[in-house]
């Protein structure tokens, strides 16, 4: 397929135009299609601004500063706020382009119009410039968008359709995942390189992976070097184009083919039983505050995008500058337009969003009980079969973990569960009753008709520590960011098991296995859909970092030699994903057992035992419905003991023609072979463990 715009190689074969403006036949575009599209002979440009009193598009040369040719939109290419005209005679491959719009400047009323800025088009598919990872743009140069040309063939898709409380979620990085030398792969730090490891995930059992930021960022923005290593935006929750992949992410050059890579991922991935969810950043923009750059929003309708204090200066929600002003009718319909992009044309499976409690605050700041941005997320037909996933708080104090706004469509991050669990694993007082609800699908929190699709477990997820750091260390260790340790949670609820950090002690090496292999054994016995750490499965270090945002080496990589380290380790966690495929009753409520057994009992060391008290360290959680297909009970007791003693565990009497079996101990050495001596009606656990057990 020709990149040109077809059939139009001058000015005199352009088919339908109506006019001329700067050397170009032009005609009135496609008003209801944002962005740039290709149409027969030409490119329709539309673009918005409720604000703005005339716009020019700007065409440059590839890789130029100065634009080639100025195309003011005649009258007759503006309908109400929306600007659209199509040029024809465009080679695709050729050119670049920017917007500049006139219209009132006044700062303390929210308006920052200036027509010798270039402004990049919100709507643009790609953005040029961005695609060598780490190399800064030139100075003063502005971001210009470039027209992508869509031909990827989606036939033959084959879309996952995961049940919410059945998925085992895998967060990443795309660049951490595979750029350290270890990795093994062609293409370390891209989508084809996560690619190269689809035969690992699909030995672990993963079945979705979630993708930290991948729309288009810059990476350099605050760049810093500290103890003569470069700092950057890694993790990039800074997005300059909502509609655009982020180019560095790529294996292979793809101009004005944009997302190729992205999408033969997705297709892959699904193809194989793994869903795609990306973490979406629709709270703030890299525009940041008054002391921030000015490329896109700012010039377009400054008072419409961001929530403004009545000085003009910005709101700070978000904790990097300013806050998109999501419930405004024009700022609604850009998310939406969004999101109805990733699915349509990128097939994604869900969407994770960050600091979500913003998405539901009104243009003062303050929350809604019914935000329509989240309303029109919840009932948007082409998004009704993706998951929708809120980190249900922001940093400007809004909690609302078991209260988040949902019309029984919103999941929650569970930060609930990372905390309750985590104190209780390590042996706090007064912490049993609330890890016991929230391993029982926290109802504390979500009533009946939400508990099958409602919690995301997790106990560890890019902020934070690593799972073996969460045992390796007392204290967050962030000198390497450069802000002398000030950043970062300070309430980790981490315990380094006698040792700060690395140590060759065997007794404290021992416990510190034995506790990861107890945050799993829960995490995956849990109802609800669990989450963890890439990395996390063969003992990761980011060397006591909870912060590694800037950390574009060793620190954020995954270093894949840990895995043979590991490899056991590895092992367990592969086995425990499978053992919780294999039991229904272990991801959420399923049909009534046959025994006549409630679906959750409690049998805290002695069988029917629901008491707890503030220095209960022990508990039982009993799993009871039926199999798939409705024939055969499920039945299976997780039993942990944080206590630094062992303990009995007795079991309560198996159905007739049934006997417990012991499945898992994390007290042994081989947790899937335990050796533990056990008579079928109790047990001693040994201290800080876990041990599962199966009625058959």
């Amino acid at each position: 397929m020709s990149y040109r715009a077809e059939g139009c190689e001058n000015i005199s074969q352009a088919p339908g135009a109506t006019g001329e403006v700067g050397g170009f036949r032009i005609r009135p575009g496609l008003f209801r299609e944002n962005g740039a599209v290709i149409v027969p002979g030409g490119v329709s440009f539309t673009i918005s601004s409720c604000g703005a009193d005339s716009c020019e598009l700007c065409l440059f040369h590839r890789a130029a500063c100065e634009p080639f040719a100025v195309l003011p939109f005649p009258e007759d290419c503006r309908i109400g706020h929306t600007y659209s005209m199509i040029v024809f005679g465009l080679d695709i491959r050729e050119f670049e382009y920017a917007y500049r719009m006139d219209g009132p400047h006044d700062p303390a009323r929210g308006l920052l119009f200036d027509r010798t800025e270039f402004l990049l088009d919100p709507y643009a598919r790609a953005v040029t410039g961005q695609s060598v990872w780490g190399c800064r743009k030139e100075q003063g140069k502005a971001y210009h968008a470039r027209v992508v040309q869509d031909s990827f063939d989606w036939s033959g898709f084959c879309d996952s359709k995961i049940p919410f409380q059945d998925m085992v979620i895998y967060e990443t990085h795309v660049r951490g995942y595979t750029k350290h030398p270890s990795s093994g792969v062609k293409h370390g730090g891209t989508f084809a390189g996560l690619m190269e490891k689809l035969p690992y995930l699909l030995e672990l059992g993963v079945n979705a992976v979630e993708l930290m930021p991948i729309f288009e960022f810059d990476e350099t923005a605050d760049e810093r070097i500290v103890d003569g290593r470069q700092l950057l935006n890694y993790w990039g929750y800074n997005t300059v184009c909502f509609f655009a992949p982020n180019t560095s992410y790529t294996a292979a050059v793809e101009y004005n083919r944009e997302g190729t890579e992205l999408k033969q991922l997705i297709r892959e991935f699904n193809a194989h039983g793994i869903e795609v969810i990306l973490d979406v950043v629709l709270n703030h923009t890299a525009e940041g505050d008054e002391r921030g750059p000015f490329f896109s929003f700012k010039g377009i309708d400054n008072q419409i995008y961001y929530m403004l204090t009545p000085d003009g200066r910005y709101y700070n929600f978000s904790g990097v500058g300013n806050t998109l002003n999501c419930n405004h009718p024009v700022v609604r319909q850009f998310i939406l337009d969004c999101l109805r992009h990733w699915v349509i044309e990128y097939r994604v499976d869900g969407f994770r969003f960050d600091l979500a409690s913003i998405l539901g605050r009104d243009e003062n700041g303050s929350p809604l009980s019914k935000p329509p941005l989240l309303e029109s997320l919840a009932f948007d037909p082409i998004l009704g079969q993706v998951k929708l996933i809120a980190e249900a708080w922001d940093a400007g104090g809004l909690y609302q973990v078991g209260s988040f706004p949902s019309w029984n469509r919103w999941a929650e991050w569970n930060g609930k569960y990372r905390d309750d669990v985590r104190r209780f694993l390590k042996g706090d007082e007064n912490t049993a009753a609330a890890a016991i609800e929230r391993i029982c699908g926290s109802q504390d929190l979500y009533p009946p008709d939400r508990r099958q699709n409602a919690s995301v477990n997790f106990l560890t997820c890019h902020d934070g520590f690593t799972l073996y750091d969460l045992y390796a260390y007392n204290e967050k260790h962030n000198e390497a960011n450069g802000w002398e340790n000030t950043d970062g949670a300070w309430d980790n609820h981490s315990w380094n098991c006698g040792a700060e950090g690395e140590t060759e002690a065997p007794e404290i090496l021992a416990l510190r296995e034995r506790l990861r292999k107890n945050a799993f054994t829960v995490l995956l016995c849990s109802h609800g859909a669990a989450m963890f750490l890439s990395g996390d499965e063969f003992c990761n270090t980011q060397y006591g970092n909870n912060n590694a945002y800037c950390q574009d080496n060793e620190i954020s990589w995954l270093d894949w030699s840990r895995l043979e380290q590991y490899r056991t380790f590895q092992q367990f966690v592969a086995r425990l994903i499978a053992f919780r495929k294999e039991h229904p009753v272990l991801r959420g409520k399923t049909a009534p057992a046959r025994c006549g057994w409630p679906d959750l009992s409690l049998h805290n060391g002695t069988a029917w035992n629901r008491e707890t008290d503030p220095f209960t360290r022990q508990i039982g959680v009993l799993f009871a419905g039926r199999q798939k297909g409705g024939q055969k009970d499920d039945l299976v007791l997780l039993a942990v003991n944080a206590h630094w003693e062992p303990h009995r565990q007795e079991l309560p009497e198996a159905p007739n023609g049934c006997g417990w079996r012991l499945k898992l101990h994390t007290f042994c050495e081989d947790s899937f072979q335990p050796d533990t001596p056990f008579d079928g009606k109790s047990m001693m656990i040994g201290p800080r463990s876990a041990a599962v057990f199966v009625a058959e």
